[in-house]
């Protein structure tokens, strides 16, 4: 019998001692592969505590320099070394020691979903699970630059009450989540929950019942009494929701929401990475060592009490 891929991934990880970490945006088979599934700030724990040598990152470039920065003494490996991210390229270090410049007296968070030079120039990294906590462990007579995603700067300001500085950066993803399809959803569906990630805009956040990152779109509907819910994040997810809670039925709010970076891994490259131990993925120093401090920050503030927010509650 020919053996399968996946059958010679698990061959070559116990080779290579390797694990596998998926996004839950990446392609349906990936997460069924992998060895762990989660959203950034989960990964990123798995990737600091890991007894691995080898971590096979199934995501984007800063996510794979994420892993490398919590444990660079591993080998960290990206099975497609082009899967970037859009919003990362928005900022750069130099923008964040300008805005520094600019506001001296302020704390400086950076978005997970950023470069290592950038989390380097930074004082705390955050993810969309836990920006709300970071921000609200910050001195509270401090201002924050938050960068690169203004949209989730300006959530976390409205859950928080801080003057929050932001970047111009986005997701261009999250942007195709309209309030217009939201509200075409609405009509189509009228008993049902709209969740929607952060990361989409004002107008489109203004229309959800729940805002929350992806882990917590992943806990709200085992948990909902709605038994339709719209999902205002990329497709990925969408795979995660319906094994995890197979009771209710969820609705995409747009087949557009399609991160193609996301989905440029694929077996196949997964294969080939453990094959070739390639392409490796390395942060030098002193880079490495800043930019881990402010993510040592992030993973001390737990996740867990991450809270979503209910739309209707939310300042104008």
């Amino acid at each position: 019998m020919k053996t399968s891929l996946t059958d010679r991934i698990e061959a070559l990880k116990r080779t290579h001692n390797a694990v596998i970490l998926a996004h839950n945006y990446q392609v349906d088979e990936v997460q069924d592969l992998a060895d762990y599934t989660g959203d950034s700030l989960e990964l990123a724990r798995q990737a600091a505590r890991t007894d691995a040598d080898v971590i096979v990152f199934c995501g984007v470039y800063f996510m794979a320099e994420t892993a490398y920065i919590l444990n660079p003494g591993k080998t960290v490996l990206l099975p497609d070394r082009s899967a970037g991210c859009p919003m990362a390229r928005m900022i750069d270090a130099g923008t964040v020691e300008n805005l520094r410049r600019e506001h001296p007296d302020a704390a400086v968070v950076c978005y997970v979903n950023s470069t290592a030079a950038v989390k380097a120039a930074s004082d705390y990294c955050c993810t969309s699970s836990n920006a709300v906590q970071i921000v609200e462990s910050i001195d509270p007579h401090r201002p924050v630059i938050f960068v690169p995603d203004r949209h989730l700067g300006r959530w976390v300001a409205e859950q928080t009450g801080r003057r929050i500085i932001t970047h111009r950066g986005f997701c261009p993803t999250h942007m195709r989540i309209t309030p217009e399809v939201l509200a075409s959803l609405r009509a189509q569906h009228p008993d049902a929950e709209i969740m929607v990630h952060p990361e989409c805009s004002q107008d489109t956040v203004a229309l959800a019942d729940v805002v929350t990152s992806t882990s917590g779109m992943l806990r709200h509907a085992r948990t909902s009494t709605a038994s339709t819910i719209i999902v205002g994040t990329e497709l990925g997810l969408l795979h995660r929701l319906r094994r995890e809670s197979p009771d209710k039925t969820f609705v995409p709010a747009t087949s557009a929401a399609v991160c193609p970076n996301m989905k440029k891994t694929t077996l196949e490259k997964v294969l080939w990475s453990l094959e070739e131990m390639q392409s490796r993925v390395v942060v030098p120093e002193p880079v490495c060592g800043k930019a881990r401090r402010a993510l040592d920050r992030m993973l001390e503030v737990a996740g867990a009490g991450e809270r979503p927010a209910q739309a209707h509650s939310m300042a104008p």
